[in-house]
């Protein structure tokens, strides 16, 4: 039903935190955004952009004591003027809700006095500079260090408030007063030490109680109970409105159909129903048809899927004069929600990539020209290890089949856990199923073909017993390829049903009779393109779990600074799911931090339809990819930082955060690797002049250029026409056939049994270089040219200085100094020669080194 602005407050001409005054609302100035006095009521308004196309989630709270019934009444008229979509909450002061505390972090400070009213009359007492005395509150169990951390936080915010960030800070702990003189001086302000009484969380917080949630509708002024058994969306009607008594919070439900002074005389019964029940601290939210929130949803048996809300071109309007009028560069909203564009994924497409598929209990690896090729009957664990913002990142994960069994997904489970594990848990884990794939996995395997069937001894054992015909796809055979992607650096050939016929080529529209005939019978198709999930709204939450039960809190308005290294989180953005640990987390709760993320997927606690085969990556804390730090404002060198939750938080707020430059992980390669993966080289040079520059299709920006160890001599290709260069190249590539070399990470040796964990790149690559071995067939692997006649501690061709082998083992009596001990093989000169396994099966030169 449509509102009249004749009926509400002009004042809300404008948005943002008004302060009721003389019972009519005054806006705020922003500078006092967040300054309560306890004397005065507050109505706040949060807008938040959403990702679904231009629009926007508003709540609306507030906050006060003696004017909250006119505050509760001016809310309702805020909503009509925002078109009737916000969610409005009624906050208790010392009882807020974590949503509103999120709005005004660290902490809210409410002071004494407040602006004349016409209930009650308060002096305003400003401060002056004497010491005072703050306690920190919170309303959950927390570790001792978390709350302790959480309270450092207010300590910055005072500093940097009250003093300008100069003034120092002193931690006293209770109970240790012997020699410490900050805690001498601490107690002297209050005239000595005295031991302190201990309360318990059920003291400080009081003891909950069962309630049984009650269903009241309001209709024509009466207030009727609604005896029910279940509580179905069925009860309620458009035209009426309703109380939903759950105790701790009371729920005013608005039809969207309702009049104006309906939905305040609701909200009016509300408040009576709180004092009747002398429940002071109990919330009041209301929220309108269409509008509800997944707290209130999950109340109800079986809520009906949330469909998309409609909301008129008035209203848009209406939202955007209001922000426009408060200072806000915005631009309205189109009528036509705009096309979704696909998200770009943020990893790099240049890395090193290893395969292998899941055989029984065991797994099998697969060679370069083998890597991409998947069999919907079959798992695989693939590592990938690529260039980073601070360093080499790298990423293991599992892909299940659609067809693939249940023991060898479990299998191909343990086996990745087993890696992540060598790697000393820097490694990021993602379990993936086939038609799931997150938009990361299309860049790492370029080209991608899925064939039908499988070739595992669990998927054949499994089609024999069951007496299931065998479709794996045989080169000898015809089959049908579905091809889709947006570039070539993420197609996908994925194999279906097909007859067998002839290829020729047909365009749609355009087909014959016989080709309708071959396929059975001409019916309908799917025309639209196959769309994956879409990333929405981030979530994230804080996780208990124990016993196999998981409980979870949600962390509204978050950043980096939330997420403590004694707990695990869990960060939902519908397309994928994150696992964070902390490094301090206990090693057993760490082994299930990919059952702690399934049991998530299973609640589908934002009620989402969250699909059982959605992506999955668990992350630990010093290891965080780019795709998943895109969700804050990331500051590497905290995560880079040492201690628990309060040592950390001391350390910066006496001394600042240091900027990150030690990180290096072990996983890190020699700077002159391959990294050329997918396209020919011979194409790479020829589009590199012919493409422009500023299109470049790149998962990510390309990496920084890293000198390359010359090779031989050769024109300088400066003064080259870049055309004449590029056929140049494309006739060496015809000249000559070059192996396809099998990207493995050079920090990893090479052994003929290719079936074992490649994952030795926590050994010293010095050594593993030294060491004769024997590549995997169609690879091609190269030790660096040393030059020779070079004096110890010169500059080598890297610009670094060289030091005999001697001097750079780790059993050295003479270390050479100021060298990176994770990369010593670039600080070493000798006779080196070449060695290059050919496709051939042979080597190419023999391999000699020499120590000078």
């Amino acid at each position: 039903m449509a509102v009249s602005m004749r009926d509400i407050d002009p004042v809300f001409q404008g948005a943002g935190q008004k302060e009721i005054e003389k019972l009519q609302a005054v806006p705020v100035p922003k500078e006092s955004y967040g300054k309560f006095f306890t004397g005065d009521s507050y109505i706040i308004l949060k807008t938040t952009a959403l990702k679904n196309g231009g629009s926007f989630r508003h709540d609306i709270s507030t906050i006060g004591s003696d004017e909250a019934g006119t505050a509760a009444i001016k809310t309702v008229e805020l909503d009509a003027a925002l078109g009737g979509r916000a969610v409005q909450y009624r906050e208790v002061q010392g009882n807020e809700t974590e949503k509103f505390l999120s709005y005004f972090k660290p902490c809210i400070i409410p002071e004494e006095g407040g602006v004349a009213s016409g209930f009650k009359h308060v002096e305003v007492n400003e401060w002056e500079h004497v010491p005072r005395l703050f306690v920190c509150r919170g309303k959950h169990t927390v570790h001792v260090k978390e709350e302790r951390a959480k309270a450092l936080e207010v300590v910055q915010y005072l500093k940097d408030t009250n003093h300008d960030g100069k003034c120092e800070v002193a931690a006293v702990e209770d109970g240790k007063l012997m020699a410490d003189a900050d805690a001498g001086e601490f107690w002297g302000l209050f005239g000595g030490f005295a031991p302190l009484p201990r309360k318990t969380f059920s003291e400080l917080n009081g003891k909950g109680s069962a309630f049984t949630s009650k269903l009241i509708c309001l209709n024509k002024g009466q207030v009727v109970p609604i005896d029910c058994g279940v509580l179905t969306r069925e009860l309620l009607d458009s035209t009426k409105c309703y109380l939903l008594d759950c105790g701790s919070e009371i729920y005013v439900w608005m039809g969207r159909e309702t009049t104006l002074e309906e939905r305040k005389r609701a909200g009016s019964a509300a408040e009576e129903l709180l004092h009747e029940g002398n429940r002071q601290k109990s919330h009041i939210i209301r929220l309108m048809e269409g509008f509800e929130t997944v707290v209130f949803r999950s109340k109800f048996n079986k809520w009906p899927k949330k469909a998309e809300a409609v909301v008129s071109d008035e209203s848009r309007g209406k939202v955007a004069a209001l922000l426009k009028r408060q200072g806000f560069n915005f631009k309205g909203p189109a009528k036509a929600a705009p096309v979704k564009q696909e998200p770009q994924p943020q990893i790099d497409c240049t890395g090193n990539l290893q395969v292998w598929r899941v055989n029984g209990s065991e797994k099998t690896f697969l060679s370069f020209s083998e890597q991409c090729k998947f069999y919907s009957g079959d798992c695989y664990i693939f590592q990938y290890t690529y260039p980073g913002d601070d360093g080499d990142e790298c990423l293991i994960g599992t892909w299940f089949g659609k067809k693939s069994v249940e023991e060898e997904r479990s299998a191909a489970t343990s086996l990745a856990d087993k890696m992540i594990e060598s790697l000393k848990f820097q490694a990021v884990l993602v379990r993936v199923y086939e038609g799931k794939e997150p938009i990361e996995f299309f860049p790492i395997f370029q080209n991608l073909v899925i064939y039908k069937g499988g070739t595992s001894m669990g998927y054949k054992k499994f089609i024999s017993e069951n007496g299931i015909e065998d479709d794996t796809y045989s080169e000898n055979g015809v089959a049908l390829f579905r091809v889709q992607g947006s570039g070539p650096e993420n197609m996908q050939a994925i194999q279906v049903d097909t007859p067998n016929l002839q290829s020729r080529l047909l365009k749609e529209g355009s087909e014959y009779d016989q080709f309708w005939k071959l396929l059975g019978v001409k019916s309908e198709y799917p025309s639209q393109k196959i769309v994956r999930d879409q990333e929405s709204d981030s979530h994230l939450f804080a996780c208990t779990f124990s016993k196999g039960v998981l409980k979870v809190r949600e962390i509204f308005n978050f950043t980096q600074d939330d997420l403590m290294t004694e707990d695990i989180f869990i960060l939902d953005c519908h397309s994928c799911i994150f696992v964070w640990v902390g490094r301090h987390v206990d090693t057993k709760i760490r082994a299930q931090a990919l059952s702690i993320g399934e049991k998530f997927i299973e609640l589908d606690i934002l009620m989402e339809n969250l699909s059982q085969q959605t992506p999955l990556y668990v992350i630990t804390e010093g290891s965080e990819p780019q795709y998943f730090t895109r969700f804050f404002t990331w500051d590497s060198a905290k995560s880079a930082m040492h201690g628990n939750s309060f040592e950390r938080k001391l350390s910066i707020v006496r001394d600042g955060v240091k900027p990150r430059t030690d990180r290096s992980r072990s996983m890190s390669f020699s700077p002159d690797r391959v990294r050329v993966r997918g396209r020919s080289p011979a194409f790479n040079a020829l589009a590199a002049n012919f493409e422009n520059p500023n299109t470049r299709n790149l998962s990510t920006p390309p990496p920084a250029v890293r000198k390359q160890v010359p090779r031989s001599v050769s024109p300088d290709p400066s003064k080259t026409p870049p055309r004449a260069a590029s056929i140049a190249a494309i006739s060496s590539s015809f000249e000559r056939e070059r192996p396809r070399p099998t990207l493995i990470p050079k920090s990893i040796k090479a052994t003929p049994d290719a079936n074992k964990p490649q994952t030795e790149a926590i050994k010293p690559k010095l050594e593993a270089n030294a060491r004769e071995s024997s590549p995997a067939k169609d690879s091609q692997t190269a030790i660096p040219v040393a030059r020779e006649d070079v004096k110890e501690g010169s500059e080598g061709e890297e610009g670094i200085p060289v030091y005999p082998y001697d001097r750079l083992r780790t059993s050295s009596t003479n270390p050479a100094p100021d060298i990176d001990v994770t990369k010593r093989e670039r600080y070493l000169f000798g006779r080196v020669q070449r060695q290059v396994w050919n496709d051939k099966g042979g080597f190419c030169k023999a391999t000699k080194v020499e120590a000078e």
